[in-house]
């Protein structure tokens, strides 16, 4: 399968592309901002041969046309999946919260979803399946925590973006799906949470995401799942 991850230089996004190269039939795009990580993951991968790696800031919205889209076009005639995991967590009170903190959050969590999946719409495979990495904070009447209230704003409008996709080109044969995560020991937890100690370790929800995004579109379509056995 020919498939693109995006955070892919710590973390979920890192592990997921880890999990999902034990098979060498799978063809890997991993973008990051962070070269110097994205070559520790292919120096790390079980099939190195089988990952591209694609330093570009997804915040660039200006070149996804111009760059981003002729690196994919190097690397792949057609996908079949896509996860968009790439995301930012700024944790603070609401009335500290400033316009770069809410647009720094928005265009990691949607708007570069929103756009990845526009750019690559005539080249997904049928059947293919884009899966959008969301957040417990992101759904309707879950628990709610102080300090995260744009973050969980950005994540439930990831949700919603899923129904509305997976409405909008189910005649095209394009699934679309959202895993919404608990808690989840990674960077990002660590630096928002210190004295929290999740559950589930970024390499264990990586074997999770690896499979649903192989297999979970022949079961769901324009879903919204919990993934968590708690949350922080």
């Amino acid at each position: 399968m020919n498939i693109v991850v995006t955070g892919a230089s710590k973390g979920i996004g890192f592990e997921t592309v880890l999990a999902l190269n034990t098979d060498p039939k799978n063809e890997i795009v991993a973008i990051a901002r962070n070269e110097e990580k994205l070559r520790l993951l292919k120096k790390r991968s079980a099939y190195p041969d089988t990952i591209s790696i694609l330093p570009f800031d997804l915040e660039r919205f200006e070149l996804y046309e111009t760059v981003l889209k002729p690196k994919l076009n190097d690397a792949f005639e057609a996908v079949d999946i896509l996860i968009n995991n790439a995301g930012v967590l700024i944790k603070k009170e609401f009335e500290k919260q400033n316009y770069q903190d809410y647009d720094k959050q928005f265009n990691l969590n949607i708007k570069a979803p929103f756009a990845l999946i526009q750019l690559m719409l005539p080249y997904f495979n049928k059947k293919a399946h884009v899966l959008n990495i969301s957040s417990m904070g992101g759904v309707q009447g879950s628990s709610k925590f102080s300090g995260l209230a744009l973050y969980s704003s950005s994540k439930g409008a990831l949700a919603v973006l899923t129904e509305s996709i997976a409405e909008e080109f189910k005649d095209q044969d394009i699934r679309c799906n959202c895993l919404a995560l608990g808690a989840t020991q990674t960077e990002m937890l660590a630096e928002a949470f210190p004295a929290y100690k999740a559950p589930v370790s970024a390499s264990e929800m990586a074997n999770y995401i690896a499979d649903f995004a192989i297999k979970g579109h022949y079961y769901f379509n324009g879903k919204i799942l919990p993934i968590a056995l708690t949350t922080p």
